[in-house]
């Protein structure tokens, strides 16, 4: 039974204009929207705000509520609970670690797109089962990177996935020249001390180069357009 309906589309949605998305672990509420300044004068319109600090859900406040034009997510939705508060915070979609039908039902009640993770063929199954069409893939690279992804596509035709967990400057080209791969997820250019430091021109400059080697991997794969909110 489709128990989802709509959550898998939103999502596909979000990630077709979104090839980078940003994980943010914020220490100070305050340093969230100057860092998504420096992302949307890099190029990136899309980021995810982790709940892995108390600052977290402070930060997507403030960002859905004084930069309208950046799609933000919560990061580390771990429960039904959860997805209620960074709704009401003003999230745009939300990313688990792993699969749970609990979350994915109470994001498919609140509307919002759910990216939950996946790591196994069984995982994916469920996923099918549960109607979602994108998936976080995690940990990426200690999964065995994009030749694991392409393994794991072939069973699943109507899946797409979102690497996370060890993407890089190196190998971001790799997973997006796999069709299956609309974006990959990761964390080098919102480096925990950047934004400590307020280095938001490095922030900038990195986010500038990602979006560059995003755009040629995908060239000739999909057609992507800034990302709006997918709600």
């Amino acid at each position: 039974m489709n128990t989802t309906a709509g959550t898998g589309s939103a999502a596909a949605r979000l990630l077709a204009g979104c090839p980078i998305v940003p994980v943010v672990v914020l220490d100070d509420p305050a340093d969230a929207v100057p860092l998504g300044r420096a992302l949307l004068a890099g190029g990136i319109t899309g980021m995810e705000i982790t709940l892995r600090t108390p600052a977290g859900l402070g930060g997507i406040g403030r960002v859905a509520r004084e930069l309208p034009e950046l799609t933000v997510g919560a990061g580390s939705v771990l429960t039904p609970e959860h997805v209620r508060q960074v709704v009401d915070a003003g999230a745009n979609f939300a990313v688990s670690p792993g699969l749970q039908e609990p979350v994915v039902k109470a994001c498919r009640d609140q509307a919002v797109p759910a990216l939950p993770g996946v790591a196994t063929a069984t995982d994916l199954m469920t996923a099918v089962h549960l109607g979602l069409t994108v998936v976080k893939f995690f940990p990426a690279d200690l999964l065995g990177g994009p030749a694991a992804i392409k393994a794991l596509a072939a069973p699943f035709p109507g899946l797409s996935f979102l690497p996370s967990g060890g993407v890089n400057p190196n190998n971001l080209t790799d997973y997006l020249a796999l069709p299956c791969v609309p974006a990959v997820s990761g964390s080098w250019m919102v480096h925990p001390p950047l934004i400590r430091a307020a280095d938001w021109p490095e922030i900038t400059r990195r986010s500038q180069h990602a979006v560059h080697a995003a755009g040629a991997a995908i060239s000739g794969l999909i057609t992507w357009e800034p990302c709006t909110h997918a709600r």
